[in-house]
């Protein structure tokens, strides 16, 4: 009876647990972006509206502010506020440095030819001999590479459970294994503590340590 009672509680964890996580990080998200409804004038929130707040409205809001910027910044006009603006912002001492690091990183992240978490790579990390999961986030360390004289990489060490906090270690491109896995499941990888593998069936090539870049002339 005993080890019945433990099966069942067992997949009872396995049923609510993952949706209690869910629905909690899915809450979290909905009521920062709800903020977002604050921007309407008072008369146009679904309270004054409806009598009663709607939630997830602030979502709705954050969406459609985004998509109408992205268009205001894709015309030509808008492009030149946006640029003075900018020439602003960049005017300011501190605000600057975040402003421009910030952007840098969105560029890359979301740009088609971007390297940022293209690659899951497989580093010997704190020390040689232990291997651990890293995210490649560029190349070309500039004075770093030409101190080093090696071709180097950043790579991005993320902590466990929560992959957003981590480490950026410098590597020798060629002390970097890529892996075949997706970005996706290598969050997972290190969410989950190394419990979730990642289904690889074995290919008849082993991956490789990284290529050098090929320089186009």
């Amino acid at each position: 009876m005993l080890g019945a009672l433990r099966r069942y509680l067992i997949a009872g964890l396995l049923v609510w647990v993952p949706l209690i996580v869910t629905g909690l990080i899915i809450k979290f998200l909905v009521d920062m972006l709800d903020f977002t409804i604050l921007l309407l004038p008072p008369s146009w929130r679904p309270e004054a509206i409806l009598g009663f707040s709607v939630p997830g409205t602030g979502v709705v809001v954050a969406i459609v502010i985004v998509i109408l910027t992205g268009m205001v910044a894709a015309n030509i006009v808008g492009r030149k506020l946006f640029d003075l603006g900018e020439a602003i912002v960049d005017r300011i001492p501190l605000v600057r440095s975040i402003y421009s690091a910030v952007k840098q990183v969105m560029h890359s992240l979301f740009s088609n030819g971007g390297q940022s978490f293209r690659r899951v790579l497989m580093v010997q990390y704190p020390r040689e001999g232990l291997w651990t999961l890293g995210f490649q986030t560029g190349v070309g360390v500039g004075e770093v590479q030409h101190r080093t004289d090696r071709d180097v990489i950043t790579v991005f060490i993320p902590t466990t459970p929560n992959p957003t906090s981590g480490f950026v270690i410098m590597v020798p491109r060629t002390d970097a294994i890529e892996l075949d896995m997706s970005v996706e499941d290598g969050l997972k990888f290190v969410m989950s503590l190394g419990v979730v593998t990642p289904v690889w069936p074995a290919p008849a090539k082993t991956s490789s340590r990284l290529a050098p870049e090929v320089t186009k002339t």
